[in-house]
């Protein structure tokens, strides 16, 4: 006999607005049980000292997970002057001090070199994997790491404020983009000592601030019975990716995991929109029912979706 699994069987994203100090394993946590929904998982890790946008999706929607790793990113972060630390943030344990403090027309210089496709190392303490183990694991083991340099692309980096002890940068980036690591080359390139004193992140993918909603506003929300006002589709990573209507007669076949033939000038408009990646998205009365491969005028379901 299959093992009943607790909770509601509920779908959709929801676009947090992450405090500071919480771990996004716990954001998740608190999310799913607002919610009592069965499952959940979340789209790019944000430390404990940052703030801002974590999406998270519960149900039928962790399936678009992964289209959304790959989503562009926007960090408001403050860079302050004098003190690096081991992990080039507040919280790490100081390693070199400095009385340079670089005049702010020399960052906003600093920081063009940085746009565009760079190569990065990611800060010791890091989710990074080493032979198997996390590199800030063995970063707080005292073991000595040698990472190697990973392609990112910054797409604009912007000097926004600051004074003399500080910097304020808004920052646009790709996957993979580490802020603290930008901030210790910075500091490498102005001869300075820094970390980073507050970060956020303003956007992920189609997640932005405006989108963003509190612990306690969902909390609120699941408390007087209105979960649904705290949720978005589960199709909205899914912006970019060309979508055709189906009937309900081929949604039902999709679900089943069966294909369905398109209309001719279905296949054209499809054909001028594809990406390399070749995946379409099927909708039925607006809802999402399956992520598809277009294949010799056919619609062949790679992930199908129970949404109510």
């Amino acid at each position: 006999m299959a093992r009943h699994r607790k909770g509601q069987a509920i779908s959709g994203w929801v676009c947090l607005d992450k405090p500071e100090g919480l771990g996004s394993t716990q954001a998740v946590g608190r999310v799913r049980r607002a919610f009592n929904a069965r499952k959940a998982g979340h789209a790019g890790t944000l430390d404990p000292l940052a703030t801002g946008v974590l999406p998270i999706a519960l149900g039928e929607a962790t399936k678009t997970v992964p289209f959304l790793m790959d989503a562009d990113k926007t960090y408001r972060f403050t860079v302050a002057w004098g003190i690096s630390t081991a992990s080039f943030d507040r919280d790490g344990a100081v390693t070199a001090t400095s009385s340079a403090r670089p005049d702010p027309d020399l960052v906003a210089k600093a920081l063009t070199a940085f746009v565009g496709e760079i190569e990065q190392i990611p800060p010791d303490f890091s989710a990074v994997k080493v032979n198997g183990a996390r590199a800030y694991d063995l970063a707080r083991q005292g073991s000595p790491l040698d990472l190697a340099p990973r392609k990112v692309i910054i797409h604009a980096a912007r000097l926004t404020g600051g004074d003399r002890d500080y910097a304020e940068i808004e920052v646009e980036c790709g996957k993979g983009t580490y802020i603290r690591s930008l901030v210790r080359d910075l500091a490498v390139a102005l001869d300075a000592c820094a970390h980073v004193s507050a970060l956020r992140r303003a956007r992920v993918g189609a997640f932005t601030e405006e989108r963003a909603v509190g612990l306690e506003f969902i909390e609120r929300m699941c408390d007087t019975g209105a979960p649904l006002e705290a949720l978005l589709p589960v199709e909205t990573p899914l912006d970019d990716i060309p979508a055709v209507a189906v009937t309900t007669e081929d949604a039902f076949r999709l679900t089943q995991g069966r294909s369905i033939v398109l209309l001719p000038r279905q296949v054209e408009t499809l054909r001028a929109a594809l990406s390399a990646s070749r995946t379409v998205s099927a909708l039925n009365g607006g809802r999402i029912v399956a992520l598809c491969e277009m294949r010799a005028g056919r619609l062949n379901p790679t992930r199908v979706f129970h949404t109510s």
